[in-house]
């Protein structure tokens, strides 16, 4: 694919009610001049006068990268089953590591632009620790494990909590199941989330701990003894269970280790992953890159000017 067009797939999925057309990302107006031909723009609205292109006040607002090459990482983050870590985008597309981390961490932002959209049916949570694995060798040593728990003693906080929540297939073939995951300081704060995210009416499904027990407050809530079974025809959590099962195949498998400030970036992309499994290579490149270009400026703009991690504490449904 050349430049030319990456550009115009790039343009139509922003603006696809108007096939490509121009529209103001501040006032939504279709009058504008045209500054550079077919890549600049600035509103007419006398209100506004706005310049703009196809990513302005996007995650890709900014960008330096040409489009043909922003497309090919996209399709290579979305081939990753279990995610694409940011030294095989080096070796494949020739970035520098710094590139190549804030890029996918732009992308798993994007990954959660439709958090504000609630569950309903039948639903599902739970939670999980995550950050106490390591990548294991067939050939290991038995003092690698003394030494390893020697060092998780030295470093008693290097797990977090993981919530997720899952919608389990609807009646309607068009209406895809949701999967959403949030990192909180303990499980139990998984309840005030799943109050805000699930409707009404809902049915639940969680597991016998007593972090789940308000839940029977708001919904229709189903337990299920682990210690007992994993589904005894009332209850049921394995949806969750294998989102989870993803999670750690990707920390243990590609990412190697997840911090706590980027655990919930990590835990976007796994959901969001789940959730399109159906879905064709192709098309889900198109709808990450939709969702890329709906999104705000990402939290990532200026990573390494501040020196500093993104906040682990944000929210994509409060944004």
């Amino acid at each position: 694919m050349t430049e030319e067009l990456a550009y115009e797939r790039f343009r139509k999925l922003r603006w696809p009610d108007t096939e490509g057309a121009p529209v103001c990302p501040a006032c939504g107006s279709h009058e504008h001049w045209t500054l550079v031909e077919n890549r600049k723009w600035k509103c007419q609205r006398k209100d506004c006068r706005i310049q703009f292109t196809v990513t302005s006040r996007t995650i890709f607002s900014s960008r330096k990268m040409a489009y043909r090459d922003l497309l090919a990482a996209i399709a290579l983050t979305v081939n990753g089953v279990l995610g694409t870590a940011a030294g095989r985008m080096i070796r494949e597309m020739g970035f520098a590591y710094k590139t190549a981390f804030v890029l996918a961490h732009k992308l798993r932002e994007a990954m959660s632009i439709d958090y504000d959209q609630q569950l309903e049916g039948v639903v599902e949570i739970d939670g999980a620790f995550i950050g106490n694995r390591r990548h294991r060798l067939p050939n290991r040593r038995v003092d690698d494990d003394e030494a390893f728990e020697a060092w998780k003693k030295k470093n008693p906080k290097v797990t977090t909590s993981i919530v997720a929540i899952r919608e389990r297939t609807h009646d309607d073939p068009e209406r895809r199941p949701k999967v959403r995951m949030f990192h909180v300081p303990k499980e139990g704060d998984g309840v005030p989330i799943a109050r805000r995210i699930v409707k009404r009416g809902t049915v639940m499904h969680a597991d016998e701990g007593t972090q789940w027990g308000p839940l029977e407050m708001y919904f229709d809530t189903k337990r299920i003894d682990h210690s007992k079974s994993y589904s005894d025809g009332i209850a049921c959590t394995n949806g969750v269970e294998s989102v989870f099962s993803r999670l750690r195949c990707g920390e243990r498998g590609v990412y190697r280790y997840f911090t706590k400030a980027y655990a919930e970036r990590y835990g976007w992309e796994m959901a969001w992953r789940e959730e399109y499994r159906r879905v064709d290579n192709g098309s889900q490149v198109d709808i990450l890159i939709g969702s890329a270009l709906r999104s705000r400026t990402s939290r990532m703009a200026g990573y390494w000017q501040r020196h500093k991690p993104a906040n682990d504490l944000f929210d994509p449904i409060a944004a």
